[in-house]
């Protein structure tokens, strides 16, 4: 078994047997990493391999559509195209909270 720790969701830590898929085993255990596709066509489960890089397979052609060369260097990866060989630890940039739509301030009506 390997250890995978969500950094971003407070440190959380989990295992997940090796040759495992970083998006499907943050969907299992609450991992927290956003999504919307899981098919590598929407770029929202970008997320950074802060440890452990070394222990993630090859980069993806669909990775290639939505991250720099200079993103792979720094350790940005899509979970949903991310295997795991080993340890690794991750952060992601959280989305923003829905909020209330703003409704515009009613005219007074004339007298």
């Amino acid at each position: 078994m390997i250890q995978v720790t969500f950094l971003t969701n407070g440190g959380k830590v989990v295992t997940a047997p090796e040759d495992s898929n970083l998006l499907r085993v943050s969907l299992r255990e609450q991992g927290g990493i956003p999504f919307k596709c899981g098919g590598g066509i929407c770029g929202t489960c970008k997320c950074k391999i802060e440890q452990g890089i070394e222990n993630t397979d090859g980069v993806k052609p669909k990775e290639r559509k939505h991250l720099t060369e200079e993103q792979f260097k720094e350790g940005y990866r899509m979970a949903c195209q991310t295997f795991l060989k080993g340890d690794v630890s991750v952060s992601w940039q959280p989305r923003p909270a829905a909020s209330a739509p703003v409704r515009p301030a009613s005219a007074e009506p004339s007298s």
